[in-house]
């Protein structure tokens, strides 16, 4: 006959191995590393990467050809909106005119002096071309698996698939206008110092130190007015 000390050795020992075999991974159970927030499942990585392109130059006063210019403005721009550092002019031995010539033509397309970097290759290198470059910074997503190994439509964990929100990360990888952003804040710009100016002396005169509204947008606030009353 069994006591009541040996019935609640059995019903422990059940709820241990109950327990264990809950919590042992199965093949219907979640997969190690799913979670619900799919920043946690699919980081944008954040990476720095090497833009460089390569133009032919002849002589100053023949400049470049429409394709070449039309490259030429395509990676400055890309430069002056998501570079970082400084952008190099890399030519040939005894090229200091094409150093020149892409030189002011960066620096009239807005590139500060003081970023440009310019340098010569060794005799031996063989490639005339000018070649100009930068650093930036690239964000992707490892790509997201197609492999489906388990049937989603019969588990019991009602946990999310292995790709929920995958395709929601890519997306804000790809639209990341400048993914340093993601790595540290932009500096602050320069304060304007002549609104500066104007707001202290407001200030100091007891005056109202806020901008003076448009006519054109009281006209909107009283058109709002009047239709509300009505």
């Amino acid at each position: 006959m069994r006591t009541n000390k040996d019935i609640m050795r059995f019903t422990s020992l059940a709820a241990l191995l109950l327990a264990g075999s809950c919590a042992a991974p199965n093949g219907d159970g979640p997969t190690p590393g799913n979670f619900s927030d799919p920043t946690a499942n699919h980081p944008i990585a954040v990476e720095p990467a090497y833009r460089s392109v390569k133009l032919p130059f002849s002589a100053a006063d023949a400049g470049l050809m429409p394709d070449d210019s039309a490259r030429f403005n395509d990676f400055v721009s890309r430069y002056l909106a998501s570079g970082n550092g400084a952008i190099s002019i890399t030519a040939p031995a005894g090229g200091e005119a094409a150093i020149s010539y892409f030189g002011e033509r960066l620096a009239s397309m807005g590139v500060p002096r003081n970023h440009i970097l310019v340098g010569t290759r060794q005799p031996g290198d063989n490639d005339a071309r000018v070649e100009l470059s930068y650093m930036s910074y690239s964000a992707h997503v490892e790509n997201c698996s197609n492999d489906w190994p388990t049937d989603w439509g019969d588990t019991w964990d009602n946990a999310p698939t292995p790709n929920f929100g995958c395709a929601v990360q890519k997306n804000m990888a790809a639209m990341l206008a400048d993914p340093r952003d993601m790595v540290e804040p932009r500096p602050m710009e320069a304060p304007d110092a002549a609104r500066r100016a104007t707001v202290m002396g407001h200030y100091d005169k007891g005056e109202v130190t806020q901008a003076d509204k448009h006519t054109g947008d009281k006209a909107v606030e009283q058109s709002g007015m009047s239709s509300e009353i009505q």
